[in-house]
């Protein structure tokens, strides 16, 4: 690892501050991905401003049928929550099978959603519940956030304090997961709104990271059950291949989890 210098911002106005202020400064929440590249010497921050002590990126607000959650709110918190699983029991779920036990109480949802890694699990429920990314400058929708492998909308130095959705009538997730990082090969979330309206995201199979799939969204509109998702192409085309599965394989498990995504969801 190269030298950095460490600092404990106290407020969002601070990290932005000191984020502005360094040569290459990054922000650094759980560090689940930043400290791991770091420690390959893969990236070499010249500082990072760390994210875990600000009380106004923390917590979580459900009102009604909206939901606020604070950036650096861990995995664990999500997966815990018991006002969340009252409205959406499927982001729960999501939370609680991302990685291990001090992954998921060090790991923040902000911190994955700005790294955007394509077999992160959260994009996929970010995208499919139509969540508003809250930043220190504006508001971001989810469509508009997600612009491809490890990219997003996010400015230098702009950083995630909440997001915000309406909990929808029906959701589930589902995903087959590399058995060692447990990160998504293929991972569905599937939303349906009180308006009939649904929306499918995808993680872990796109070679372009998370993304919409139309045709089940359509399918699943007139008919919601898993043979409808299911009956929708995937093409392989669009799909990554490396050492644990091919694109092929890849969009088979897309078509599976997405059935198993509208089990889950009732």
């Amino acid at each position: 690892m190269y030298n950095t210098t460490y600092h404990r911002a106290s407020s969002v106005a601070d990290a932005v501050s000191q984020q502005a202020a360094a040569d290459e400064g990054k922000y650094v929440a759980g560090g689940m991905t930043l400290i791991a590249t770091m420690k390959q010497r893969l990236a070499a921050p010249s500082d990072l401003i760390d994210l875990r002590h600000i009380p106004e990126l923390k917590g979580i607000s459900v009102n009604g049928r909206t939901v606020r959650i604070g950036a650096a709110t861990t995995h664990f918190e999500v997966a815990t929550s018991a006002a969340i699983r009252a409205v959406c029991p499927a982001l729960c779920e999501l939370a609680g099978m991302i990685g291990d036990p001090h992954v998921r109480h060090m790991g923040t949802m902000g911190g994955s959603v700005a790294n955007n890694d394509p077999a992160a699990d959260y994009p996929s429920a970010v995208l499919a519940l139509n969540a508003k990314v809250i930043t220190n400058k504006r508001t971001l929708a989810a469509d508009d956030y997600f612009q491809g492998l490890f990219e997003t909308a996010l400015e230098d130095g702009e950083l995630i304090t909440a997001f915000e959705f309406e909990a929808p009538a029906k959701a589930g997730y589902a995903k087959f997961p590399n058995p060692a990082s447990r990160y998504a090969m293929a991972g569905v979330f599937v939303a349906k709104a009180g308006d009939g309206a649904v929306r499918v995201a995808v993680t872990g199979a796109g070679s372009d990271g998370v993304f919409r799939h139309q045709g089940m969204e359509q399918a699943l509109a007139a008919n919601w059950s898993p043979d409808a998702a299911a009956s929708q192409k995937v093409d392989a085309d669009e799909m990554l291949a490396d050492i644990h599965g091919s694109s092929e394989y890849r969009a088979n498990l897309v078509k599976v989890m997405a059935k198993r995504a509208v089990v889950a969801a009732g």
